[in-house]
């Protein structure tokens, strides 16, 4: 039977790349972004891509999304919970509380709309179960200087991710998230050219090609569900992430 996976933020960058790395491993996709150009563009050139407009933010939206793919497929085998946006550059002292809701409301609020909705559907088909896949960041772990809002909502996303590991064993729900550091996408792309470092300083740092991330969480959702990879990070070698930077 072909598995099926949902990919939020799917339009672009990470989102783009592991929907194109799922439809060549022979898995129906579903393509939700807000923008729904890039989403028809990629769904008229592969026949099990399905496009899925809508802002995950809005829970009726996104319960519509999910309800579509379901009547297409019958069931969800998983949801990679991608999508997200950046704010950075400013001291908390210096950042609107409208920038800072913005970030978490797309970032967490958005993961835990799109996680409820796979969690209820996958608890309820038969044969019961699935995997979420939360995308998570470094940021999980450590800061960038000016990052308060995408840290935080990275921390908590790796809240997200525990409770949702926890909840899930009596469906047969799995539940890990993937750690990305400096993956080449238009997000990332100053890295390469300079980024303000703890220090003070502006340098550039090591990046790595996208396909890596893409790969990676292709494994992770491979896996039978009695087996699950927890948290995975995966990064550019030499970013100054291990050791002082």
């Amino acid at each position: 039977m072909t598995k099926s996976i949902i990919i939020t933020g799917a339009g672009h960058g990470v989102g783009r790349a592991c929907a194109e790395a799922f439809l060549d491993a022979g898995w129906h996709v579903g393509l939700i972004g807000r923008r729904a150009e890039p989403l028809a563009e990629l769904a008229e050139a592969h026949p099990r891509a399905l496009a899925l407009p809508c802002d995950v933010t809005d829970e009726a939206q996104v319960d519509a999304a999910f309800d579509a793919a379901q009547a297409v497929w019958g069931r969800l085998d998983c949801l990679f919970n991608n999508a997200g946006i950046g704010v950075f550059g400013a001291t908390v002292d210096e950042l609107s509380v409208a920038d800072w809701r913005r970030c978490i409301d797309v970032n967490l609020t958005g993961s835990f709309i799109c996680a409820r909705a796979a969690f209820a559907r996958m608890r309820h088909q038969d044969p019961q179960g699935g995997r979420i896949i939360n995308n998570g960041s470094v940021s999980a772990h450590v800061p960038r200087p000016g990052s308060a809002p995408y840290t935080a909502s990275k921390h908590a996303i790796t809240g997200l991710t525990r409770t949702l590991s926890l909840d899930g064993r009596a469906f047969n729900i799995a539940c890990g998230q993937i750690d990305i550091g400096n993956a080449l996408t238009e997000m990332a792309a100053p890295m390469a050219k300079g980024v303000p470092q703890a220090d003070g300083s502006i340098r550039a740092e090591a990046v790595m090609d996208v396909r890596h991330v893409a790969e990676s969480v292709l494994h992770m959702a491979s896996l039978p569900l009695e087996a699950n990879v927890q948290f995975m990070t995966v990064m550019a070698r030499d970013m100054p992430y291990i050791g002082r930077g």
